[in-house]
């Protein structure tokens, strides 16, 4: 297990997560009053706080409030998600999709709406997130069988091998049903806008339980680092850890992926920044994981406002735009740190 925090670098991570906390209520703020029609911060905070049943409170509670509260979640769902899933596999380009996340959801999405014609965004929610944990758990047990056990590069082989089945259903399902299509299209782009405050109740609690999770398997999660000998040494439980870390990814992107969509690049990428500022330490990649994502997400969601204005681009767009090159560059220039 990694000793403890030097005191000369406590209070510069501490400072670096307090930073992280303005920035992110700066983003909040931002994703609240700017949009097609600029609202001032007073009328803003007055909208969320007292709505008066003016067109500026109606606008905050019935579209940017929601939006806002669901980016902070599922941004902050996506970004320990991807940290947890590069932990678990060891590898610092990982996802939350290798554990067949998305291909599950979408899936079940487009089962739902196609055999059944359901088109609620509730019912998206719940079937996207038993689809997601139904998958997960396929690949958890393809991936577990045989002498060796889940290793990690067993659990990415087995959830690329079943992402690739999921994805030709889904495809089929598709061609064959051109309604379901129609319907998925705009669930699959991943979106912020279109969702009330009932979908965030609806997968809050999911997110809350999967948060805390998480956070408790930081210690765990840096004694397996140091290799499954020494780990149990140290008192740690792999197949536990392995077994806890995979029920939290898919907690946290399964409700995540239901509620908005696939969102492409946050799980990946935040958690590859946070460890080249703090180090592999899970202790601190969780906790500026879990700050640093919502402000990519509402930041995407806000610039996405922005440039095709009075229209919008989907947040799932921005965050590939944004994201993919930049992602490029370091792998590129060798800046990948080490797990």
């Amino acid at each position: 297990m990694p000793p403890p925090v030097k005191s000369a670098y406590l209070p510069k991570r501490l400072a670096g997560l307090c930073l992280l906390g303005g920035l992110l209520l700066l983003t909040v703020l931002g994703s609240i009053v700017i949009g097609a029609k600029q609202i001032p911060l007073d009328q803003a905070l007055s909208g969320v706080f007292s709505p008066d049943g003016s067109e500026g409170a109606l606008i905050i509670q019935e579209l940017r409030l929601p939006r806002t509260l669901l980016g902070v979640a599922v941004g902050a769902a996506l970004g320990l998600a991807g940290a947890l899933m590069q932990a678990l596999t060891r590898n610092p380009l990982a996802e939350p999709g290798l554990l067949g996340v998305n291909g599950g959801a979408a899936v079940a999405v487009v089962t739902v709406i196609g055999l059944f014609r359901v088109d609620d965004v509730l019912v998206y929610v719940w079937a996207a997130f038993l689809g997601a944990a139904g998958a997960a758990l396929l690949v958890y047990l393809v991936g577990s069988r045989g002498r060796s056990g889940a290793t990690p590069a067993r659990l990415v082989l087995a959830g690329a091998g079943i992402n690739a089945v999921f994805s030709s259903l889904t495809a089929g399902m598709m061609l064959l049903n051109p309604r379901s299509f129609n319907s998925f299209r705009f669930w699959q782009v991943g979106s912020l806008s279109g969702r009330d405050l009932a979908v965030f109740a609806q997968i809050g609690p999911f997110l809350l339980a999967g948060t805390v999770l998480a956070l408790c398997l930081a210690r765990p999660l840096n004694a397996l680092a140091l290799g499954e000998d020494t780990g149990r040494a140290l008192g740690a439980r792999p197949g536990r850890t392995r077994a806890l870390g995979a029920l939290a990814v898919v907690v946290l992107c399964g409700a995540a992926t239901a509620a908005v969509g696939p969102i492409a690049f946050v799980g990946l990428a935040v958690p590859f920044v946070v460890r080249a500022l703090v180090g592999p330490d899970q202790r601190w990649v969780l906790p500026y994981s879990l700050l640093l994502a919502p402000v990519l997400m509402l930041a995407a969601d806000v610039a996405g406002r922005v440039v095709a204005a009075p229209g919008e681009l989907e947040t799932g767009i921005v965050t590939a735009f944004l994201g993919a090159p930049l992602l490029a560059l370091m792998v590129r220039r060798g800046r990948v740190p080490q797990l």
